[in-house]
């Protein structure tokens, strides 16, 4: 039996090398911003008098546990106090993120916050470092 490669079959194949490489871009960029967040919460600790973060390692690990509890909990948080945002015009946001910074200090080792507003102003930069990261991906995915 001979097998002919037919235009099909190269489409085929075009198409999934495509997807393959595409999917392999989304997920360096993913690892890249994963990265940013890390390095940026690294530098916060760092500028920061009253926020310490132990080293890259326990950076990476913060960067999934502040996500992770950003969507689940901190999504409920923001659901409820959604009246009380748009009266403050969001201001409340950055409360409640810095709740969610305070919160993830308070149970993770190498990570921690001594003082309210350190933390406070801590989310703050961690949100302008996230959504950096964000800008970068969107824009890297869009070209």
């Amino acid at each position: 039996m001979e097998f002919a490669l037919n235009s099909e079959v190269v489409l085929v194949i075009s198409a999934l090398f495509r997807v393959r490489s595409a999917l392999s871009a989304i997920y360096m960029y993913m690892i890249l911003r994963w990265l940013i967040n890390a390095v940026g919460l690294l530098a916060i600790g760092y500028f920061i008098p009253g926020i310490e973060v132990g080293n890259l390692y326990y950076a990476m690990i913060l960067v999934v546990v502040i996500g992770f509890v950003n969507f689940v909990p901190g999504m409920i948080l923001k659901l409820i106090t959604f009246p009380i945002n748009i009266i403050t015009l969001g201001l409340s946001n950055l409360v409640i993120n810095a709740l969610v910074f305070w919160f993830v200090a308070s149970f993770i080792q190498g990570f921690e916050i001594t003082v309210w507003w350190a933390g406070f102003l801590g989310a703050i930069i961690y949100t302008i470092v996230t959504t950096f990261s964000a800008w970068l991906y969107k824009e890297s995915y869009m070209h």
